[in-house]
């Protein structure tokens, strides 16, 4: 079922099917809630499965300013408390998952348990190759916005934009720009060891933006936790493979027995 609530002022889109223990879904970076059908389906049959349109994304309403992972933080922490969501479940996809992870290591949440699907939250070091396209944009950002070059340089910047940025950078509004750059340069380990519930990542053994070091690493830092890796799948590992993947979500939360 789709469904509208208002949370400080922003009107935010949501799914709401089945019945059961609380599931809460929460979707990667450029992502929605339709991304999540499978799982919803899948997880519906047992528990109450909610997935959630982060402000900016889907349905839901755009940010009135940049954010960064504590302002996600917080709305989501105050969208659970408007539908009276007691410590449900979270399952994170991508920058859902570094969600969860500062949500959950900072004491700030107390789900029995979380699963992690090809998750953020690893900052890594850059590569010579784009710390010098950084420093490149960057230079050019400053000359085009010299007074006396603004006048004459319209439309110069978004050109500059397209050619050093990401493809989700620049296929987003401004506002969310600046929230990319706020969230991806956070490193979320130190919050990694004091996640006291049972931890689960899934994750694609090719998956390019996440890479499974970094699911190497959460394994190590998170003191209960478990890694299924699926063979051949990239970064959308449960769209790749899903009906392992659900197979794997309902064990891990006990839906066959329910």
């Amino acid at each position: 079922m789709h469904l509208f609530i208002e949370v400080d002022g922003i009107r935010t889109h949501y799914t709401d099917e089945g019945e059961g223990t609380p599931v809460l879904l929460l979707h990667g970076w450029g992502s929605s809630v339709d991304a999540f059908l499978g799982i919803r389906r899948a997880l519906s049959e047992h528990f109450r499965t909610i997935a959630l349109d982060f402000p900016g994304f889907g349905e839901s309403d755009m940010i009135p300013q940049p954010w960064d992972v504590g302002d996600y933080v917080d709305f989501t922490l105050r969208f659970m408390r408007a539908l009276e969501l007691r410590d449900p479940v979270l399952i994170g996809h991508s920058f859902g998952g570094r969600v969860i992870l500062k949500m959950v290591g900072s004491g700030l949440a107390n789900p029995e348990k979380i699963v992690l699907i090809d998750s953020a939250g690893v900052r890594h070091r850059r590569s010579l190759r784009a710390r010098i396209r950084i420093a490149a944009f960057k230079t050019v950002k400053w000359f085009l916005l010299l007074p006396g070059i603004r006048r004459v340089s319209a439309g110069l910047l978004d050109r500059a934009r397209k050619h050093f940025g990401s493809a989700d950078y620049n296929s987003a509004p401004d506002v969310l720009r600046q929230t990319l750059v706020r969230v991806v340069n956070e490193d979320l380990c130190e919050y990694m060891p004091h996640i006291a519930c049972p931890t689960l990542l899934i994750w694609g053994d090719q998956d390019k933006d996440t890479p499974l070091s970094d699911a190497k690493v959460m394994e190590s830092r998170i003191p209960d936790c478990g890694l299924c890796v699926i063979k051949g799948a990239g970064h959308f590992s449960f769209l790749h493979s899903p009906f392992e993947v659900n197979a794997i979500l309902n064990s891990f939360l006990g839906g066959e027995q329910a």
